[in-house]
């Protein structure tokens, strides 16, 4: 168990949902140690401030689903290949979580009894109460969807205060920003202007079950260091949909 020291967090339980490409670093594809062991001094600190944290990681920097459908794989075929490959990323986060000192558990939508607990809602509320950081691995166990519809899935489940979506920029733009120079950053948006503007920062559904379940959604850049506590106070740079 950790000490936790007063915090001024803003929120008590949160799912942070990281993108399988955020832990690629400068790589291709797989992942960077580096990158992981930095995220996890990122929950640590999210954690030391006494916040219930549980998580979901994309697998795009090992499969991505949709584009192995697209190079005329069954789709269904591709999302399960996805799906386990989240599965390697939950392991690997766990594992840098520990090495921190932080206590996690890695629980599948796919039972993998060998290797973690499968997915049992009030097990994983327990986890957090107890100061454990749990990992929700294998999407929502589905193909068809996306890991952003587990996180949002997982939050809605798990009671949580806020899903963060931490990604590679500092908030939502109106376009890419690599791209697009003239691209402008909003603070705030409501859950209706992202589906109107189909602004990319997660998929239809997900932003939908965030709205119909009324949990905010906070966009922030991984990359900055003390980035996710900053946001936890409502510092730093963020978009907040809500």
């Amino acid at each position: 168990m950790h000490e936790k020291t007063p915090s001024k967090a803003q929120y008590k339980r949160v799912l942070l949902k990281l993108s399988g490409e955020a832990l690629m670093g400068s790589r291709d594809y797989g992942l960077e140690s580096e990158i992981v062991d930095r995220v996890a001094t990122e929950i640590k600190s999210v954690i030391e401030m006494g916040v219930e944290v549980c998580v979901v990681i994309g697998g795009g920097n090992i499969f991505r689903g949709v584009s192995g459908a697209a190079h005329g794989m069954d789709r269904a075929t591709a999302d399960y290949m996805g799906m386990l490959a989240t599965v390697i990323n939950a392991l690997a986060m766990q594992n840098a979580l520990e090495k921190a000192g932080v206590p996690t558990r890695v629980q599948s939508a796919i039972p993998m009894s060998s290797i973690c607990e499968p997915y049992i809602r009030r097990r994983a509320m327990r986890h957090m109460e107890k100061g454990r950081v749990v990992l929700f691995a294998a999407g929502t166990g589905n193909p068809f969807f996306t890991t952003d519809s587990a996180a949002a899935l997982r939050a809605s489940e798990m009671q949580c205060d806020a899903l963060l979506k931490a990604t590679k920029v500092d908030g939502v733009y109106s376009a890419d920003p690599a791209k697009d120079k003239s691209a402008v950053r909003y603070d705030k948006l409501s859950y209706l202007d992202v589906l109107s503007r189909d602004l990319q920062v997660m998929d239809t559904s997900a932003i939908s079950l965030a709205r119909q379940s009324n949990i905010p959604i906070l966009v922030f850049s991984i990359f900055a260091h003390g980035a996710f506590a900053d946001v936890m106070q409502g510092k730093g740079k963020f978009t907040i949909i809500s």
